[in-house]
């Protein structure tokens, strides 16, 4: 039986070819990033560029894909091998902090971009570079039981919390949430070309999309009796603060 079967008959040979074809820049592969490559390769993705300059250390182990033999390594190198020997595929890794000097040569037009940094910094370089060049990204963040999948045009570059960035509470349920949602969205885009954005929140179970609409953004919550309008976006924390209305995420912290 062929390796891919179920998301074969489930997403159809078409649409799962075209996920095989489509190249990816990764940035950032700790706890999203590291996550997200997994979850995407394992449904058939197989295009990959990584990009991160840190090595493993023995706490991100609770939170990413590393195995104790792992610690001390670099995260790229180790992830390529990992992804080889699960699934046969070749990722190309780039052990490099991305600025200004290389973000020109590491992000290119023909690849979707994911955003899994965790400081508002990088992820302004991104945001920045994509929006003046047209590329395609997608940001997705977190912050205790809150995570946000935002496409480029609707994304709103967080505040740094003060925090300090390996101490920060943080779920590892609320990581695997934000990659299967994210995963999703990304999925959807390439079925439908539709970018939908989402919030999801650990603690009230809770997937909302978020939709634009003449030019205004939406929360949307998707119920068995159907599909309500919630709440308006409002410029808050982390750009869309959500009302804590039924359906609607109770998520109202900085999103890193």
């Amino acid at each position: 039986m062929e390796t891919l079967i179920h998301e074969k008959v489930y997403r159809g040979e078409k649409l799962l070819k075209k996920m095989s074809e489509q190249p990816f820049v990764i940035c950032g592969v700790g706890a999203i990033g590291s996550n997200l490559v997994e979850n995407m390769v394992r449904q058939g993705f197989k295009n990959f560029t990584v990009i991160d300059f840190d090595r493993v250390d023995d706490h991100n182990r609770h939170t990413q894909v590393w195995h104790k033999r792992d610690i001390g390594q670099l995260k790229t190198s180790v992830l390529k091998n990992y992804v080889y020997s699960i699934m046969g595929i070749t990722v190309k890794d780039v052990c490099k902090k991305l600025e200004d000097l290389n973000v020109g040569k590491l992000l290119n037009k023909d690849s979707i971009v994911i955003d899994c940094f965790d400081n508002p910094e990088s992820r302004k370089l991104i945001y920045d570079y994509c929006k003046k060049n047209n590329i395609e990204c997608l940001h997705i963040g977190l912050s205790m039981d809150c995570a946000e999948i935002t496409w480029n045009e609707n994304y709103v570059i967080p505040k740094r919390s003060g925090e300090d960035i390996c101490e920060y509470p943080m779920a590892r349920n609320i990581i695997m949430f934000s990659v299967i949602v994210g995963t999703e969205s990304i999925i959807g885009y390439l079925r439908d070309d539709i970018k939908n954005d989402y919030m999801v929140s650990l603690n009230d179970m809770k997937v909302s999309c978020i939709k634009n609409v003449d030019s205004k953004f939406y929360v949307k919550s998707e119920t068995s009796s159907g599909t309500t309008i919630l709440g308006s976006k409002i410029i808050g924390e982390f750009g869309v603060k959500l009302k804590n209305s039924i359906g609607v995420p109770s998520c109202q912290r900085q999103i890193l």
